[in-house]
């Protein structure tokens, strides 16, 4: 018999992004290292969206339409830099670049 989870991931980690900025922040930045797949970055994107209060809000926060922001985070979403440093913003984190370790 085949038995269906309860919640999905999604909902985990968006449930847990919600309570933890921490936690949201840290799942933003090891988004960001996973190079071989900059899809990743677009998700974990699209879920502290979510989690921060939906896309309609994080939009008018960055100042877009919220069909433009849905657009750049998409599976096939080619944000610009400034977007993307927009929405990080909006969702109340920075942007921090680091010397990569030897």
């Amino acid at each position: 018999m085949k038995h269906t989870a309860s919640v999905s991931n999604d909902e985990v980690i968006i449930s847990e992004i919600r309570d933890n900025p921490e936690f949201a922040a840290s799942y933003l930045a090891a988004a960001m290292e996973d190079t071989d797949e900059p899809g990743v970055l677009l998700i974990a994107l699209r879920q502290i969206a979510e989690a921060r209060g939906g896309m309609a809000k994080i939009a008018k926060d960055a100042g877009m339409q919220r069909e433009s922001l849905y657009r750049a985070l998409s599976r096939r979403g080619n944000p610009r830099l400034t977007t993307l440093l927009a929405v990080i913003r909006a969702m109340g984190m920075t942007l921090t670049v680091a010397a990569k370790s030897r």
